[in-house]
C-alpha cells in the first residue's frame, strides 16, 4: 500500500519550472563542463608531448609517446575517475550531497592547475607529475558524476526531471567543444608567432621550444570554469530528499525548500518519524531485499554504461588516429608541432560542433516526451548500424574521394551516442534507487562506465595498430587495425542494446514511486509497476 507523500516532496514533484531549476543546472553543469574539458583535452596534446619529450635524431617521423606512457597519460585520469565515483558516491549518501560537493570541485580546480606544472624538464619527471596530478584530477571529476546527477534529480519536478538531469550532462558537450576551441586559439597564436617549418623540412626546428607552453596552457585552462562556480555550490541548500528521508530532519527540509520555492510547506515531522520506524525501507546495498528490488536494475545500469563507454571513449580519445588513418589529418612529418595541434583540434571541434553537442540537446528536448528507454535503445541501435557501415566497407572509406563520407558517418555515431545511451545511462541511475543509496548506486554505475572507458582507452590504443609491422607506431606491437577495431565496437554497441531491456522506465514517475520508498509493506512491491524491468 502506498504511503502518503511528504508535503515537501510533493511540492518539489509538482513545482513549476522556475529560476532555481536553471540555477541548479548551471551550477551542476559547470562541473560537467570542466569534467569533459579535462578528460578530453589530453587527446589534443599527446602528439605534441611525444614531439617535445621523445624526439629521436634522424627518425623519419616525429617522436611519439611510448606505448606505456601514452596509455598512462590518456588513461590515468579515467582510473582516478572510477575511484572517485565509488568513493564520493558512497560519501554523498553518508555525509550529504552538499557537504561533499565542494570537496570535488576544489580538487578539480587545484589538480587542473597542477596538471600544467612539472618537476624538471626531462621526460620521466614531466610524465610522472602529469600522471600524478591527472589521477587526482580524475578522482575529483569522479565525485561530480553521482553528486551532480543525484542533486539535480532530487531538486527537479517529475514532469521535466529527465530534461534537467540531461541538461546538466549536456554541458559535457560544451566542455569537449571548449577544449577544441582553446587548443585552436592557443596553437594558432603560437604558430603565428613562431611560424615553424614541417618536420620533413626541419626535424629540430619543427618543434619550437615555446611549444612546451601550449599543452600546459590548454590543460590549466580547465580550472577557470570550475573556480567560477565554487561559491554558488557552497550556497546551495542540501536536497530535501536527503534531509527528510536520510537525515530524517523534516523541519529543515521544509524550511530549505520553502525558501527555494517561495511557498509555505508543512514540516510533516510525524510522517518522517513513521518512515524512520518502517524497517521495510531500511535495507542496505548488500541485502537480499536490495537484490530482489533493484538487483536487475543495477545490473542494467552498470552493464549498459560499461558497454557504452568502451565505444564512446575509444571514439573520442583516438579520433585523431582514425582521422590520420583516412587522410583527413595530414601525416605528422608534413606538419610542425603547433600545426599538428591545430589540425587535431580543428577536427575534434568540428565533430563536437556538428554532432556531439546537438546530440546532447536532442536528448534534453525529447527525453521527457519519448522516454529514457526508447532513446537508449535507439541510440545503441544506430551506433551499431553506423559502426558496421564504417567497418565492413572500410577500404572504400579510406579512398581520398570518400573521406568526407566517412567523417559524416563517424559523426553520426557521436550524434546517436549522445542522443542515446551516453545521456540516458547518466540520467536513469539517479532516478530508480532509494534516496539513502541513490548516490552510491549512481557512483557504482558510473564507475562501471569508467571501467569500460579504461578498456576502450587502453584496448583501442593497441588494437587499432596496423597488422603490418612497418606501419605501427614506434614501440607498439601489431594490432587488428582500424577496420576490425570498429567491428568490435559495433558488437559492443549491440550488446548494449540487449542489456537496455534490464533498465526500467522512470518517465513521469516520482523518485519515491520508482524506488518503492513510499510503500508501507514489502509485499506491495511485487505489484509495483514502477519496478518492472521492461517499461510499459
Amino acid at each position: 500500500m502506498a504511503r502518503e507523500q511528504l508535503q515537501v516532496l510533493s511540492a518539489l514533484d509538482s513545482a513549476k519550472t522556475q529560476l532555481y531549476h536553471f540555477t541548479a543546472i548551471i551550477i551542476a553543469g559547470m562541473g560537467f563542463f570542466t569534467d569533459a574539458y579535462d578528460l578530453f583535452a589530453i587527446s589534443l596534446v599527446t602528439k605534441l608531448l611525444g614531439r617535445i619529450y621523445y624526439h629521436k635524431d634522424g627518425a623519419p617521423k616525429p617522436g611519439t609517446l611510448p606505448p606505456g606512457v601514452a596509455s598512462s597519460v590518456t588513461g590515468v585520469a579515467l582510473v582516478g575517475t572510477l575511484c572517485g565515483q565509488l568513493f564520493f558516491g558512497w560519501l554523498g549518501d553518508k555525509m550529504g550531497r552538499k557537504r561533499v560537493y565542494g570537496m570535488t570541485l576544489a580538487m578539480m580546480v587545484i589538480c587542473s592547475l597542477a596538471s600544467g606544472l612539472s618537476f624538471g624538464n626531462e621526460a620521466k619527471g614531466v610524465m610522472a607529475t602529469l600522471c600524478f596530478f591527472r589521477f587526482w584530477l580524475g578522482f575529483g571529476i569522479g565525485g561530480d558524476y553521482p553528486l551532480s546527477a543525484t542533486i539535480m534529480s532530487e531538486y527537479a519536478n517529475k514532469k521535466t526531471r529527465g530534461a534537467f538531469i540531461a541538461a546538466v550532462f549536456a554541458m559535457q558537450g560544451f566542455g569537449i567543444l571548449a577544449s577544441g576551441v582553446v587548443a585552436l586559439i592557443v596553437s594558432a597564436s603560437f604558430d603565428h608567432a613562431f611560424n615553424a617549418p614541417s618536420y620533413a623540412t626541419d626535424p629540430i626546428g619543427s618543434t619550437v621550444p615555446q611549444a612546451d607552453y601550449i599543452w600546459r596552457i590548454i590543460l590549466m585552462f580547465g580550472a577557470i570554469p570550475a573556480a567560477m562556480t565554487y561559491y554558488w555550490r557552497m550556497k546551495m541548500p542540501e536536497t530535501a530528499r536527503y534531509t527528510a528521508l536520510v537525515a530524517k530532519n523534516a523541519k529543515q527540509a521544509a524550511a530549505d525548500m520553502a525558501r527555494v520555492l517561495q511557498v509555505e510547506i508543512e514540516a510533516d515531522e510525524q510522517k518522517v518519524e513513521k518512515i524512520s520506524q518502517d524497517t521495510s525501507n531500511s535495507f542496505g546495498l548488500f541485502s537480499k531485499q536490495f537484490l530482489h528490488r533493484h538487483g536487475l536494475h543495477l545490473l542494467g545500469t552498470t552493464s549498459t554504461w560499461f558497454l557504452l563507454d568502451i565505444a564512446f571513449y575509444s571514439q573520442n580519445l583516438f579520433q585523431k588516429d582514425v582521422f590520420t588513418a583516412i587522410g583527413w589529418i595530414p601525416a605528422a612529418a608534413k606538419m610542425s608541432a603547433t600545426g599538428e595541434v591545430f589540425k587535431v583540434a580543428k577536427a575534434q571541434t568540428l565533430i563536437a560542433l556538428c554532432s556531439t553537442v546537438p546530440g546532447y540537446w536532442f536528448t534534453v528536448f525529447f527525453i521527457d516526451i519519448i522516454g529514457r528507454f526508447a532513446i537508449q535503445l535507439m541510440g545503441f541501435f544506430f551506433m551499431t548500424v553506423f559502426m558496421f557501415a564504417l567497418a565492413i566497407p572500410y577500404h572504400h572509406w579510406t579512398l581520398h574521394e570518400n573521406r568526407f563520407g566517412f567523417i559524416i558517418m563517424y559523426s553520426l555515431t557521436f550524434f546517436f551516442a549522445n542522443f542515446g545511451p551516453n545521456a540516458t545511462t547518466f540520467v536513469v541511475p539517479a532516478e530508480i534507487f532509494p534516496a539513502r543509496l541513490r548516490s552510491t548506486c549512481h557512483g557504482i554505475s558510473a564507475a562501471a562506465g569508467k571501467a569500460g572507458a579504461i578498456v576502450g582507452a587502453y584496448g583501442f590504443l593497441y588494437a587499432s595498430q596496423s597488422t603490418d609491422p612497418k606501419k605501427t607506431d614506434a614501440g607498439y606491437p601489431t594490432g587488428i587495425g582500424i577496420r576490425y577495431s570498429l567491428i568490435v565496437l559495433g558488437c559492443v554497441n549491440f550488446l548494449g542494446m540487449l542489456f537496455t531491456f534490464l533498465v526500467p522506465e522512470p518517465n513521469g514517475k516520482s523518485l519515491e514511486e520508482m524506488s518503492g520508498e513510499n510503500e508501507e509493506e514489502m509485499e506491495s512491491t511485487s505489484s509495483n509497476t514502477a519496478n518492472r524491468t521492461v517499461p510499459v
